[in-house]
């Protein structure tokens, strides 16, 4: 009688355990999907727009949004690291190894640090507004303190929008992702879309936008802090550990590691920016940032994956699945590939039509395309590279990806400095993929032996190389018997058809989703 009791309640916890994983796996699916329509929809409703803003403001005062896209992306060099890991702690809550204390206590920490840093970079961007607007952008049209009043508003945008991140940190920990994206689609409809509403019924002038954005970061914050603090539960010391730095401690050196990442993020992707807004006159930078924007898409399409992968693979690797660890990272690489590969391929090879179709200007198109090329190319190789970061992150233990990442920028800024002092925006494309290419086929094995033994020949030869060689032998075939119309909305419409076949042919040449569709269409039967 115990023997069969003891059999029953180990066949309960079995079924549950499969049911857990069966759950698991379907909140990872749910997230993915409501991740990729929620960039998918904020990526096309700020690209979409941008010529409509160009056409409003003119080009000059766009170069001041491009601006302040590059001066957002700065600041994150102050996040020390504190973001992604106060997402990984909620994510730790959540696999039982935290408690709700020890969380609250920490996010309680984490805002003093943020608010604080907050105010003194939108302090220092007030004083320095001057300075930036006279002596480092070449303004031409605009004048000048109309200039330095945005750039005002600009560093209190910044600062507002870099506090809202930690809190965004603690919901993706907890995998409420769908929440998420849907609040950031209705933040995105209200920031690029209503936008036109000021522009037509208020002023077009760079002040009375930021002004604007400005409405919207204030409400942005405060909701986003509602819901996070609505996600950890309540304890009994919460309220009186406002003031202990003390959980700090246990965290610093993870964060540290990450601060070092996100510096060489930053560094790495914005350098070139910042070099050329003190070299090309602030229309010429507007243009620059336009092929830099449409090239951002490919690494913009990688985030939903990444957003949801990263906290299921802490949390296994916080209860020991390490095989359902890697079976989760080699299936999201193929995910990740019969994206970014057809995206990457399509804006590499058809720069010009693409901008055309964007745009409505040929001379934008054909002036920006060389560079639209080099830098889809090279974000298609660094978001492919960024696995080796996963990894790394999920185990907890960033050494390597220190070492690797200093060597990145080391070679990186230099190369892109003197590439772009000589040839320009197209110097500065061919360093970014040069660099990108080398550390993708040089350090990403190095990562991958030191974690797990005889994983990348199976991760690139199998999970990647078809995908890749498929696709791109296909795309070089058709490229000389395309025949591209005249007309923007044809060009528009053959650029979409091309890229969904190329994302068939990557699809049909993964294994992952080969599988997935045979899985689907026997279960229809069933």
């Amino acid at each position: 009688m115990a023997l069969r009791l003891a059999t029953l309640r180990r066949d309960e916890r079995g079924c549950e355990h499969f049911w857990q994983k069966a759950l698991d796996l379907t909140l990872l699916k749910r997230n993915i999907i409501a991740g990729y329509v929620g960039q998918i929809y904020v990526t096309v409703t700020g690209i979409v727009l941008v010529p409509t803003y160009v056409k409003y403001m003119g080009a000059e005062a766009y170069g001041l949004i491009g601006f302040y896209a590059m001066l957002q992306a700065w600041f994150m060099l102050l996040d020390m690291g504190l973001t992604p890991t106060m997402a990984r702690e909620a994510a730790r809550f959540r696999g039982r190894a935290v408690n709700a204390p020890s969380l609250r206590r920490l996010l309680r920490a984490l805002e003093k640090v943020f608010v604080g840093i907050g105010i003194l970079g939108a302090g220092a961007m007030m004083a320095g507004s001057g300075f930036i607007a006279r002596s480092w952008l070449k303004v031409e049209r605009l004048p000048l303190n109309e200039v330095q009043h945005a750039l005002v508003l600009v560093g209190i945008i910044i600062a507002l929008r870099w506090v809202s991140d930690l809190y965004r940190g603690v919901i993706s920990g907890f995998e409420k992702l769908v929440w998420l994206h849907a609040f950031n689609m209705a933040i995105a409809t209200l920031r690029f879309g209503l936008v036109i509403l000021v522009f037509r019924y208020v002023g077009t002038s760079p002040t009375q936008f930021f002004e604007y954005q400005l409405v919207l970061a204030v409400g942005e914050v405060t909701v986003l802090v509602v819901k996070a603090y609505s996600l950890i539960p309540a304890t009994v010391d919460s309220q009186g550990a406002f003031w202990d730095w003390r959980p700090l401690r246990g965290v610093l050196h993870f964060s540290l590691a990450i601060a070092f990442t996100s510096s060489v993020w930053v560094l790495a992707t914005q350098t070139d920016k910042l070099i050329l807004s003190k070299l090309l006159p602030l229309s010429d930078f507007a243009y620059f940032t336009l092929a830099v924007l449409v090239a951002s898409g490919v690494l913009v399409i990688s985030v939903p994956i990444s957003g949801a992968l990263m906290p299921r693979m802490v949390a296994l690797n916080a209860g020991g699945d390490e095989v359902g660890l890697i079976r989760v990272y080699r299936d999201a690489t193929q995910l990740m590939a019969v994206i970014i590969i057809p995206a990457t391929l399509v804006l590499g090879l058809f720069p010009e039509q693409v901008l055309w179709a964007w745009t409505g200007d040929r001379e934008i198109a054909r002036r920006a395309a060389p560079v639209l090329t080099l830098y889809a190319f090279g974000n298609g190789v660094m978001a492919l590279s960024a696995f080796a970061y996963y990894l790394q992150f999920a185990k907890g233990s960033l050494k390597l990806h220190l070492a690797g990442s200093a060597l990145f920028v080391v070679v990186l800024i230099p190369s892109i400095v003197l590439a772009t002092r000589r040839y320009g925006v197209v110097g500065a494309g061919y360093a970014w993929l040069g660099v990108n290419a080398a550390y993708f086929l040089l350090w990403v094995p190095k990562v991958h032996r030191r974690f797990v033994r005889g994983l990348h020949g199976v991760w690139l030869f199998h999970d990647l190389a078809g995908i890749a060689l498929a696709t791109g032998l296909c795309a070089a075939l058709a490229r000389p018997w395309i025949e591209w119309p005249v007309h923007r909305a044809p060009t528009a419409l053959l650029t979409v058809v091309f890229a969904l076949g190329l994302l068939m042919i990557a699809g049909a040449a993964s294994s992952w989703v080969r599988g997935m569709l045979i899985s689907r269409w026997r279960s229809g039967f069933c």
